[in-house]
């Protein structure tokens, strides 16, 4: 618990959209750690129930009284009838968010511009663009009538440096760092903040999406250095929100050691 002040988290309540697996679940399970109530929100019900076991297990062993609640919601945050009506699932003890992690989004494929598949377009703008700002809107308007709020958008090195094969996962990134800037210069004079976590190389899922379930094609993009995990980023994240109410972390980017930009890195010969 030494990389943020659990104090400042205690009894607050975090929303995580994509919180059933990689960086949206360590997320949860280290907020959970923290003290917090947590809204888990992601498309699949059986995993959220899982990570639900394991943000319980992890406040017991903390030991800490506040906090505690976890409730799972199936959300797929590209539906935009489904976040307008969101209220309606939430327990009222819940009500109240605090903190919003948007976390929700994918990479399908590598293909050429002139060769990706419309659906694949489509599906990745409503997740990782659409649905972000349509989350983002509905938790802003209670932030300002409370006067207190933070949100978290993860983007990534995509959304600052473009390259061969991630056209349209860059251009989503792209989009989420020019709204998360453009919304932080909205809030200025507010006590509401705004942070982006731009990760770099990170072992999840991901890749797997990405690779449209190839476990060896998406091993190979790993193979040579050590990659960031879910938990490195989760650290990140809950120690963005544990900093002091005047203090924004506006953006940070990570990368593994071995890693200098989203093309440059080292890889050990094999």
């Amino acid at each position: 618990m030494s990389i943020f002040n659990a104090s400042r988290l205690l009894g607050k309540t975090v929303l995580i959209t994509g919180a059933s697996s990689g960086i949206g679940a360590a997320t949860a399970i280290l907020f959970a750690k923290a003290g917090t109530n947590i809204l888990l929100l992601a498309r699949r019900e059986d995993a959220l129930k899982t990570v639900q076991q394991a943000c319980v297990a992890a406040h017991k062993e903390s030991g800490l009284k506040e906090g505690g609640h976890f409730a799972p919601i199936q959300l797929d945050v590209s539906d935009k009838a489904a976040i307008a009506s969101l209220w309606s699932k939430v327990p009222s003890s819940l009500r109240n968010v605090d903190i919003l992690v948007n976390n929700a989004g994918y990479v399908v494929g590598r293909d050429s511009v002139g060769d990706i598949d419309e659906s694949v377009i489509d599906g990745m703008f409503a997740t990782n663009v659409l649905g972000l700002i349509a989350m983002t809107q509905l938790l802003v308007k209670d932030f300002k009538a409370r006067k207190s709020g933070h949100v978290i958008n993860i983007g990534s090195v995509a959304g600052i440096e473009a390259y061969v094969g991630g056209s349209i996962y860059c251009a989503t990134k792209y989009a989420v760092n020019a709204f998360t800037g453009s919304l932080r210069k909205e809030l200025v004079d507010t006590p509401i903040r705004v942070t982006e976590i731009q990760p770099g190389m990170v072992e999840t899922e991901f890749s797997l999406v990405r690779f449209k379930g190839d476990s060896n094609a998406a091993k190979s993009v790993y193979v040579g250095l050590q990659p960031l995990t879910g938990e490195d980023i989760a650290e990140e994240i809950v120690w963005a929100a544990s900093r002091p109410a005047h203090v924004n972390i506006a953006e940070q980017l990570i990368f593994p050691v071995n890693q200098a930009s989203a093309t440059i890195m080292y890889r050990a010969p094999q």
